[in-house]
């Protein structure tokens, strides 16, 4: 196989997943002549698609290509070899699965920690009643109406791009549009289109908390997975024509850089103070909440974060069932028995079983290589290599290592 073929083949075998699993792909903005050339084809099979990536990796290390793409291409393929494996009916242990797709274990938390971060939440709110009740009165006000959500995401998103436009250089013609759906199993999803334009959509299903909105737009616009989607089209794509950044594909390692980066949206543009600046801007919308003590609120529960992965391990490798993994969710998440059913659905997804790992190991993986960066480094710098390279998780546990 020539050495230039290699990255349209992995682009092709891509492509291929998406026939058997609809939503494996989640962007594709190349050629459409080979899409469609893939649509043509017979139908694939799971071990026909486990063939072909393990045959791509024999030859990747022949194929002469620098060893950043090199290493890109073998994260990738890996984890296309394992859901082949996956849907051929072969049993793959969570935790494998997991680290077959994102380079990284799925570590269980610890529940000292978690109810240390209850007496933290506990001291933060006011009244005498149980925790979990004065957390969840909390939360209820500082929902947005259903009818506002809209405007609260557009001016959310407005004031964000003014930030990330210059400080991460996006494209003259960018553009995200907004639209309000429901019946999905998250609370928001990015559909990158192409062209440096993205429509993202909001599931009105779930309430939608005034504080956490500015995390849920900086997670999947600016500066997160459109800003992230841009730059790599216009970068690594574009200009260094590197074919296989024309296709994301979903439980990659990929997924965990661009989960974990999306997730330090607010840190990478607003930092310090988010609290008060989207108090702010929601503010000439009539809608109102405290933004200090958002901000100390959201620090103090990020330890319960890891709660939900722990939910994935109980179901899929400790053999716990539903109602023992809701009844954790509610005592450790702190949430009600609808909101942690809404979890179970995505945990229990075909699709997206193991992909509460991208958010969880990969925030913590990339806030720890975040703040190692030399101390004369901005953040906003760091933050720019995540936009623009092909980093693995891989790479970063290795740059970790060396510091």
């Amino acid at each position: 196989m020539a050495a230039l073929d290699l990255p349209l083949e992995y682009v092709r075998l891509g492509l291929r997943f998406d026939r058997l699993e609809s939503g494996f792909v989640d962007a594709y903005t190349g050629d459409p002549r080979v899409r469609a050339q893939v649509e043509d084809e017979p139908a694939p099979t799971p071990q026909l698609l486990r063939d072909q990536a393990r045959g791509l990796l024999r030859e990747l290390d022949a194929a002469g290509l620098p060893a950043d793409r090199t290493e890109f291409l073998r994260g990738q393929l890996n984890g296309l070899e394992c859901t082949a494996r996956k849907l051929s009916g072969e049993p793959v242990g969570f935790a494998d699965e997991v680290r077959s797709y994102f380079q990284v274990d799925a570590v269980l938390g610890d529940p000292e920690v978690y109810a240390a971060a209850h007496a933290e939440l506990d001291a933060l709110l006011p009244g005498n009643g149980p925790l979990a009740e004065r957390y969840a009165a909390h939360r209820r006000r500082e929902e947005c109406p259903p009818a506002r959500l809209e405007a609260a995401v557009h001016a959310l998103s407005s004031a964000l791009r003014d930030r990330v436009r210059d400080r991460y250089r996006l494209p003259e013609l960018e553009t995200v549009r907004y639209e309000v759906v429901t019946d999905k199993p998250w609370s928001g999803f990015n559909y990158y289109e192409g062209d440096f334009r993205s429509r993202v959509a909001i599931n009105a299903d779930l309430p939608h908390r005034l504080s956490q909105l500015p995390h849920l737009v900086a997670h999947e616009s600016y500066p997160g997975h459109h800003t992230e989607h841009c730059r790599k089209e216009q970068g690594l794509v574009e200009r260094a024509n590197r074919v296989e950044h024309t296709v994301f594909l979903v439980n990659t390692p990929e997924c965990l850089m661009a989960e974990g980066l999306a997730d330090l949206g607010v840190q990478a543009s607003i930092g310090e103070g988010w609290g008060a600046w989207a108090a702010e801007v929601l503010a000439d919308l009539g809608l109102r909440f405290d933004g200090d003590l958002a901000e100390r609120l959201s620090a103090a529960a990020a330890p319960l974060n890891r709660v939900r992965q722990d939910a994935a391990v109980l179901l899929h490798d400790r053999g716990a069932g539903t109602d023992e993994v809701v009844a954790y969710l509610e005592r450790w998440s702190l949430v009600s028995s609808e909101r942690a059913a809404q979890q179970i659905r995505f945990l229990t997804h075909p699709l997206w079983r193991a992909y509460t790992s991208t958010y969880v190991e990969g925030f913590d993986l990339l806030s720890r290589w975040l703040a190692d960066r030399p101390a004369d480094q901005p953040v906003a710098d760091r933050f720019l290599r995540l936009l623009d390279e092909p980093l693995t998780p891989q790479a970063v546990l290795a740059e970790l290592g060396a510091a």
